[in-house]
């Protein structure tokens, strides 16, 4: 594996593998070929990162194992190997339901680089805006809470906010976020 391929696949794909084994198992108890589905996945997107950008590389990894799961199917069943019933007993997913995943997948990635994003914020700022934004509370009640004035409370959320904006757009110019 060429040096630059193998960073991506630290960077973008293996923190995703056992995630990836796990939900195979559950989606698809009684496959046995899983690893293969895996390391094909995985090959399958390294090869579309090699060939332009993969936006969200967590939710291709699970889209493109389920689509080879699907696809290994179908061909059993076409070779006889597998009848129609024993297919449909598999239950699996339908497209909406395999949308949903994959909605759910992309919104994870971007929460878990959220919790990054706030957790880069110095103490006291991250203190603000996490029970600011996240939880909801008012200037007052953060301000109570924390035992600090209310003007604090609004100079640490301006703070944060222009802080994670940064984050973000330094994220977005390294090129980290695809």
């Amino acid at each position: 594996m060429p040096p630059e391929t193998h960073e991506r696949y630290q960077q973008n794909v293996q923190p995703h593998v056992s995630m990836l084994r796990a939900w195979l198992l559950s989606q698809f108890p009684g496959k046995r070929d899983i690893e293969d589905i895996v390391q094909e996945a995985v090959m399958r997107v390294l090869r579309a990162r090699s060939q332009g950008e993969v936006r969200a590389p967590k939710a291709f990894l699970f889209a493109t194992a389920r689509n080879l799961v699907i696809g290994g199917l179908r061909k059993s069943v076409r070779q006889g190997q597998f009848s129609v019933s024993d297919f449909e007993d598999l239950e699996i997913k339908d497209e909406h339901e395999h949308e949903a995943v994959t909605s759910t997948v992309a919104r994870a990635e971007e929460l878990e680089l959220m919790a990054h994003a706030v957790q880069s914020l110095p103490t006291r700022c991250r203190q603000v805006i996490t029970l600011r934004k996240i939880y909801g509370l008012s200037q007052i009640e953060v301000a109570k809470q924390l035992g600090i004035s209310v003007s604090t409370v609004e100079t640490q959320v301006s703070l944060g906010m222009k802080k994670l904006e940064a984050f973000f757009d330094a994220l977005e110019a390294s090129g980290s976020c695809t």
